[in-house]
């Protein structure tokens, strides 16, 4: 009988770990399924430095601009050289799932005969338009507008 009782305290006792460990347990496979549902952001291309754009001044030299940007994506001359500096920030809000991008910036720097800058732009896409945040006006057309469409199309992954 002695040996009746000793087991049925120890099968009470398993008993209650099991229950107690079953929704721990539960709860860290539940904790560690979610933890992959997380958003996760991607920067591709360019990243501006904080203040970077405040440190370049209208008649600034190229080697001025340089320092303070480092070397461009890529470089083309419109009456004078431009330096662009391109960038794509996506998101994906579950892992696992396509990316979707949420801004594409193109720093345009624009230099005179005399390579000192003439203008900054910071283009993008507002309303699915090319769109200057520093100007806030939307190119119309020539040569800017089009060198700039096709670097656009060329950083859409959409």
């Amino acid at each position: 009988m002695r040996h009746s009782i000793e087991r049925s305290r120890r099968g009470g006792l398993r008993a209650a770990v099991r229950r107690a460990i079953g929704p721990a347990l539960a709860l860290g496979l539940l904790g560690a399924g979610l933890s992959a549902c997380t958003s996760e952001q991607f920067q591709k291309g360019y990243i501006l430095p904080n203040g970077a754009l405040e440190q370049i001044p209208i008649g600034a030299s190229q080697d001025q601009v340089l320092i303070v940007m480092g070397t461009p994506s890529t470089v083309a001359t419109l009456n004078g050289e431009v330096f662009y500096y391109i960038s794509q920030r996506s998101e994906r809000p579950v892992a696992f799932m396509p990316q979707k991008v949420v801004d594409q910036r193109v720093i345009a720097i624009y230099f005179d005969q005399n390579r000192q800058v003439r203008r900054i732009a910071n283009y993008g896409l507002q309303d699915g338009k090319i769109f200057d945040f520093i100007s806030r006006t939307t190119p119309t057309s020539g040569q800017e507008m089009s060198y700039l469409a096709p670097l656009f199309r060329l950083i859409s992954f959409r």
